[in-house]
């Protein structure tokens, strides 16, 4: 058997026949804790909250901020955490101020950019050590934006050799990526049965480009959740614009509008769950958003259309340097967090 069609075969066993179901996304209405709904990620049958908490946040507050905030979310019904090596030291703040909350009670999420097999053993073993915790829920390979890069993560002695190992030592649950660019995505979609696919489903994205609708298509086929990212993106920020965020984006700001974009991103099939930026104002005001969440109608699209007009998109330079084949990578956004450079 080819090694690609092994992983698949391996990372499909235990979900294949959630594979044959025709709605990946055929669930009963949401059910809510604190007022927040849950929705269903796909064939784990783990049930996750719609917003989700963003770890790298904590970069920006004390660790007792950083904490109050974290219980503060779990409080009003938010049991999905996010962070990464990536993001400095969120980690070992996230394993601080978890501390008080039973460990069964929450889906904790980690992602590594290491592609090779040694490397995401180390960082593995150090996310845990961080987090205070035995295992993980989801572990993705983060930050996908080259199909080389997918490659040689499900290649021989890439890194799936030593998440596969890790499922069986019962460190890691589900297994999921993180991708910036399409070709990315449907490169890793190809070549495993992920449980998970974490991806830029944004209203101005969509919109003004269609980007995205590859990647949910796929990940309904193959039976992958999706949890979106970027959800409140306002696209880059305009050369004359007031940045009132040290952020490489502009959001959306007023609760009404984060209503609407959280409405696009939450209607659209497979979505499960959205992590919002990382400002826990912005969290705050996600979490009273997705409260009132109810699918889209024609008035919420149009207003979203008119919002979206004009806007560039923050993915755009990403995939221009993949669909043109460059040999090294030249950062977009030299103050995002998520870039190697």
């Amino acid at each position: 058997m080819k090694r690609r069609a092994f992983l698949k075969t391996v990372g499909g066993a235990a979900g294949a026949a959630a594979l044959g179901v025709p709605k990946v996304f055929a669930e009963p209405p949401d059910e809510k804790v604190a007022g927040l709904p849950r929705r269903v990620l796909g064939r784990t049958g783990q049930k996750l909250s719609v917003v989700g908490f963003p770890g790298l946040a904590l970069n920006q507050y004390d660790q007792d901020k950083g904490t109050a905030a974290l219980h503060d979310a779990f409080e009003r019904g938010v049991n999905y955490f996010d962070v990464a090596p990536a993001y400095g030291e969120a980690q070992t703040k996230m394993g601080i101020g978890l501390r008080g909350i039973e460990r069964s009670r929450y889906f904790l999420a980690c992602k590594s950019k290491q592609r090779d097999q040694e490397g995401i053993r180390k960082e593995l073993e150090d996310s845990l050590r961080k987090l205070q915790t035995d295992h993980l829920d989801l572990y993705q390979l983060h930050h996908l934006v080259q199909p080389s890069a997918v490659r040689q993560a499900l290649g021989p002695n890439g890194a799936m050799e030593t998440i596969l190992k890790a499922r069986e030592e019962g460190k890691v649950k589900y297994i999921g990526f993180s991708a910036h660019t399409t070709k990315a995505a449907l490169e890793a979609l190809r070549g495993f049965n992920f449980d998970t696919v974490m991806f830029p489903i944004n209203f101005v994205e969509f919109y003004t480009r269609r980007f995205g609708e590859e990647v949910l298509a796929l990940a309904n086929q193959n039976g992958a959740a999706v949890l979106a990212i970027k959800p409140l993106s306002w696209g880059p920020w305009p050369k004359d614009a007031q940045r009132d965020r040290k952020w490489w984006y502009r959001t959306v700001e007023d609760l009404n509008d984060v209503e609407l974009a959280l409405r696009f991103t939450l209607s659209q099939p497979g979505v499960v769950a959205g992590i919002p930026p990382s400002y826990f104002d912005l969290l705050d005001r996600s979490i009273e958003a997705a409260k009132r969440f109810t699918p889209l109608d024609a008035a919420a699209i149009q207003r979203l259309k008119q919002m979206a007009a004009n806007r560039d998109s923050i993915f755009l330079a990403e995939e221009k340097q993949v669909a043109l084949n460059l040999p090294s990578w030249t950062p977009v956004y030299p103050h995002s967090p998520h870039e190697c450079g």
